[in-house]
């Protein structure tokens, strides 16, 4: 990232769907579901706001085929005396995709999340991926290592 970082680099929305797609140019074996957790964390931003933007982001994955299932996040620690069954984790989402379908995730996720300040958590083959973005070239920079992660993940498999 520091790399990408020192270069200025800045793709949008299409350039990096392309950038993602050639380096994917190859057939997936579907091995196991890809877990992503995605937090917003962008400290101009109270906690509303920053569940707004993961509730908009959810819906949106949830009209997308590739998705196996996708939600909010259980608070492990719920508040004490919290008659509910437990509360969720404000402003973080996650959802599971089937391997066979990285492709498609990897384009939405670039798109939807540019701009934005988050942290991802990628999980895949019993292994995890954590990553901090706060701009578009983190964000490039953060798909590709979970490209590579997800890839490199799939040839030990």
């Amino acid at each position: 990232m520091k790399a990408i970082r020192e270069k200025g680099c800045s793709l949008k929305g299409n350039d990096m769907t392309s950038l993602i797609l050639q380096r994917l140019n190859y057939p997936i074996a579907d091995k196991s579901d890809i877990k992503f957790t995605i937090s917003f964390t962008d400290p101009e931003l109270n906690l509303e706001e920053r569940d707004e933007q993961a509730q908009k982001l959810l819906n949106q994955m949830k009209d997308l085929d590739e998705l196996e299932e996708a939600g909010p996040v259980l608070d492990p620690n719920p508040p004490a005396g919290n008659k509910a069954l437990g509360g969720f984790l404000p402003g973080i989402i996650k959802a599971v995709i089937k391997t066979s379908q990285i492709k498609q995730c990897l384009e939405f996720l670039g798109d939807r999340l540019s701009g934005k300040t988050i942290e991802m958590e990628v999980t895949a083959n019993g292994k995890s991926l954590k990553v901090k973005v706060g701009n578009q070239a983190e964000l490039t920079a953060a798909v590709q290592a979970a490209e590579q992660f997800i890839m490199a993940g799939l040839v030990e498999a």
